[in-house]
């Protein structure tokens, strides 16, 4: 008899059953995935009696290589009616580069982002009254952002305001926008008055410097949403400093919708169960670290099972820390791991900026380079090498700005590819 895998959700969502077979719930999914997708039939055969773990098992796990390398009309039976559906308005496109592969597109039916997202907010006591009635919010995020409705061009302001959302962005990198931009966007933002803001960790520090910068305030923020990339606690500090509202953390990707939710840095995020299942498996015999496969929950066009996400989570007493893109942490020669947390916990208290990037350029050497109004202590270096271990070497570099990746997404932590 196999036993039963690992998941982060609810113990509730996956009660087992007798005998080694699959919870319902997951059962009931997997079915459905492979009912609305021919691609899982491609790839692996389902019998029609009850499923055990072990054939749960056998199904292979899906990368985010495999959908481009079979492109996303894999998915669909007859990828016609997917067209004529884009056309009618019955079906959605975002298209997803991350970091490291080529853009993937990713179909959605009409209204599953906004569903999955007030299951988002359901989640979280501070976002649940906010998950059923209308409210304002501001957006401030690269302008491929994940599956929101985010301007390509120049769009006047009424034109970038959705349901109560305004998208204050009109160009993918914040460290490249002049002054009369960044009196625009502040100008739009004490226009909307938003009970929430939400956004990219390194443009919303970028905002609060600008806010703080204009000497103006927002005083109806409620809340603070960090998403679509990693937050470091600098980002946190500033962005407190100016909005001084609670910080939630949401983690996410375009393909799989939202995740993991949690209060930002207090390592209580736990997943979203009516978006997704979990799947937990050991990431290189690190105690309580793990790799995360995703399977989505009620999703009809392009269904995930199993699939990679690319991250990886630390489980702690309190939920779970979201350590980052399994290419965004370092593993010092002993194999241990260094993630953003060691290298936030490392900055002495002293030291504040804007953004900072850690980058290994050799084995032993690597540049700091941060964004701040004052010049670094000495001792930043040498904190930073003493966390990294094994005669590390760290070189700091005061930065005007940091420019991000292609997709329009930043770094905290960018070891050498192995």
């Amino acid at each position: 008899m196999s036993s039963a895998l690992t998941f982060a959700n609810h113990p509730a969502i996956l009660e087992s059953i007798s005998g080694g077979h699959l919870p319902a719930l997951l059962e009931s999914e997997i079915r459905k995935i492979y009912e609305r997708s021919p691609l899982y039939a491609q790839r692996y055969a389902l019998h029609s009696a009850p499923l055990q773990w072990s054939c749960y098992r056998e199904i292979p796990t899906l990368s985010k290589k495999e959908i481009v390398e079979r492109g996303h009309q894999a998915f669909f039976a007859d990828y016609a009616v997917i067209e004529r559906g884009l056309v009618d308005r019955k079906f959605e496109y975002e298209s997803t580069g991350g970091t490291t592969q080529s853009p993937m597109t990713v179909i959605m039916e009409n209204g599953w982002w906004n569903a999955q997202t007030a299951r988002a907010y359901r989640a979280h006591p501070l976002l649940a009254p906010y998950a059923d009635r209308p409210y304002r919010k501001c957006v401030l995020a690269p302008v491929g952002c994940s599956s929101n409705i985010c301007p390509y061009e120049d769009q006047p302001f009424p034109h970038r305001y959705f349901d109560g959302t305004v998208y204050l962005n009109l160009t993918s990198d914040p460290f490249v926008f002049p002054e009369s931009e960044w009196d625009r966007i502040v100008t739009e933002l004490q226009a909307t008055k938003p009970e929430v803001i939400e956004g990219e960790p390194v443009y919303l520090a970028l905002l609060a410097r600008a806010v703080k910068k204009r000497r103006v305030t927002v005083p109806s923020v409620k809340v603070v949403i960090l998403t679509y990339g990693k937050a470091s606690v600098q980002h946190s500090h500033r962005i407190a400093e100016v909005f001084p509202a609670p910080q939630v953390d949401l983690y996410g990707s375009t393909e799989a919708g939202y995740i993991f939710i949690g209060g930002a840095f207090h390592d209580d995020s736990r997943v979203i169960d009516g978006n997704v299942f979990v799947e937990l498996a050991p990431y290189r015999d690190l105690p309580g670290v793990f790799r995360i496969y995703v399977t989505t929950r009620d999703r009809e066009a392009m269904p995930l099972l199993r699939y990679h996400t690319g991250d990886i989570v630390r489980r702690l007493p309190t939920g779970y820390r979201l350590l980052g893109r399994e290419g965004g942490v370092y593993f010092r020669p002993d194999g241990s791991l260094v993630s953003p947390t060691e290298i936030d916990a490392a900055l002495p208290p002293d030291f504040t900026c804007w953004h900072y990037s850690l980058v290994q350029t050799t084995e032993n050497r690597w540049d700091f380079h941060y964004v701040a109004d004052e010049v670094a202590p000495q001792s930043v270096e040498a904190a930073l090498a003493d966390v990294l271990g094994f005669g590390s070497r760290v070189v700091a570099f005061r930065r005007r700005f940091i420019a991000p990746a292609a997709s329009g997404k930043f770094a905290l932590l960018k070891p050498l590819a192995k």
